[in-house]
């Protein structure tokens, strides 16, 4: 279902696959656990009622008339590339706002779904978590394209390719071009949540070798158009070892002036100021990755306004901003 046919579709808070997986979660929980579907009905009722009210706002593709000024899709596009990030709240059409609010309402709602099926059959759980995983990658496209824009390396023509990728995000809740990518982000992080890395010499290579091998040939190009890319090595090995970049300098230094070859997962513990990555967090949830995500984010947004060595993006935001590139060449 195209983005445009489902906002103008009845009940277009969910799509057609999320409602019947909503309502084959209800029917199993009315037979064997009826208070839990008493809660999940209601939840979903609430969150159905909130996207027909996000949806119910104008397309922010519409032009609107105001005091003789025109606002429209051309002017919004203007105001993304003009505006930093940090400052376009109260500069964008309340539609946005709405629809990130829904963006999280469905987040928690199937998740909810997801832990209430746990001991379902048919792969329901899945199913569910497969839907809570689409709306984090969306959360993560929508970082990524505010990256995109903000980044000089980039073209004002293909930022503004960007920004209307962005805007039908928005406007539909779809994230059109990360369809195309969601397949290839997922399976980065199911490979890596599949291989915990051994640290060992710190170098990375037997996780990058492991990791590479569950992937596609997009990925292995990635890697060989990236190969002389030092931010894109220090942003590789943030994500295969679930460090900060300076925690693994730290980790290495100790190594070195200790004499000793490799560490394990237990001495690597001693290093870590907080519980991140492999360390501390539920795997098997989706918010793991978006909080993997945020945390490596705003430690590369704080090392480029200091300025202070490291990696200044995360590798998603590298692989995808590679692919975006890619596509729009």
């Amino acid at each position: 279902m195209s983005a445009r046919s489902r906002t103008s579709a009845p009940g277009v808070a969910l799509t057609e696959a999320e409602s019947r997986l909503a309502n084959e979660i209800a029917a199993w929980l009315g037979e064997h656990h009826p208070d839990e579907a008493e809660a999940a009905a209601a939840t979903l009722e609430r969150l159905r009622a909130l996207g027909d009210a996000a949806f119910a706002y104008p397309s922010v593709r519409d032009a609107r008339f105001m005091r003789g000024e025109v606002f429209d899709e051309g002017r919004l596009v203007e105001s993304l590339l003009e505006f930093s990030s940090s400052s376009r709240l109260l500069r964008i059409p309340t539609k946005i706002v709405a629809m990130r609010s829904f963006l999280v309402a469905k987040f928690h709602a199937f998740s909810m779904l997801c832990a209430l099926s746990a001991d379902a059959s048919g792969g329901l759980r899945d199913r569910a978590r497969g839907i809570c995983f689409s709306v984090v990658s969306t959360l993560i496209a929508e970082a990524v394209y505010f990256s995109f824009l903000g980044d000089p390396v980039f073209s004002r023509e293909n930022k503004a390719t960007v920004a209307l990728d962005l805007i039908d995000l928005w406007d539909s809740g779809v994230d059109l071009r990360g369809l195309r990518n969601f397949s290839a982000l997922s399976s980065l992080w199911l490979a890596r949540n599949s291989s915990p890395p051994n640290f060992g010499t710190m170098n990375g290579n037997a996780e990058l070798l492991r990791l590479t091998m569950s992937l596609d040939e997009e990925w292995r190009e990635f890697l060989v158009s990236e190969a002389n890319s030092e931010q894109t090595r220090w942003a590789l090995e943030e994500f295969l070892f679930g460090l900060s970049w300076e925690e693994i300098q730290r980790i290495r230094a100790d190594l070195e002036a200790r004499g000793i070859d490799a560490v394990g997962t237990e001495g690597v513990r001693g290093y870590v100021d907080s519980p991140s990555g492999f360390f501390g967090v539920d795997q098997e949830d989706p918010r793991t990755f978006y909080d993997f995500f945020v945390e490596r984010r705003d430690a590369c947004a704080f090392r480029k306004k200091l300025p202070a060595p490291g990696p200044a993006h995360t590798l998603e935001e590298i692989y995808l901003k590679h692919r975006i590139a890619m596509e729009l060449a």
